[in-house]
């Protein structure tokens, strides 16, 4: 079986794209690309938790409090996190972006774009993304967040999107 490496968009210090390159290149390098998460809240505003399979490359095990991946060639940011919800969750949904920053906390430095978006209850997640899911409300999500290994991109991530909700009101 022939692998083909995914390609992302190298971009600079302004979100600007610089070229093409490979994503392990781009994190081998430390170069900036794009990556596209979501917070996906159910209709009563519990937020979906996740535990990454053990057979991922990047953070086996851990939990993490956002769905997504890297934007890919010619991708928005939008695009891309509704790809990897129907990709990793087996659901549609209209992410919408609430804003993106320079993420230092994964393995690489990265534009990371936090989206939010409402869906179902009923998931399809794919076995080889998500081994574990639950809906958790703000306080349980806290406690886990203290007590839980999370990916550094969520902690990260949560603690802006929380900012950005209480800066809206």
């Amino acid at each position: 079986m022939c692998s083909v490496e995914e390609l992302v968009e190298r971009v600079d210090c302004r979100d600007r794209v610089l070229g093409v390159v490979t994503r392990r290149q781009a994190i081998r390098e430390g170069w900036l690309h794009r990556i596209a998460s979501s917070v996906c809240r159910d209709e009563r505003g519990r937020v979906l938790v996740h535990r990454r399979s053990e057979h991922l490359s990047r953070f086996p095990g851990l939990y993490e409090v956002v769905i997504g991946g890297a934007v890919g060639l010619g991708e928005s940011y939008e695009q891309a996190a509704g790809r990897e919800l129907a990709e990793e969750l087996g659901v549609r949904g209209l992410p919408r972006l609430l804003f993106t920053f320079i993420n230092r906390s994964g393995l690489s430095p990265h534009w990371l774009g936090v989206h939010e978006v409402v869906i179902p209850n009923a998931l399809t997640p794919d076995p080889d993304e998500v081994a574990w899911h639950g809906w958790l409300t703000e306080s349980e999500l806290h406690s886990a967040l203290a007590e839980w290994r999370f990916t550094p991109d969520s902690h990260e991530a949560f603690s802006r999107y929380l900012a950005f909700q209480t800066a809206q009101f």
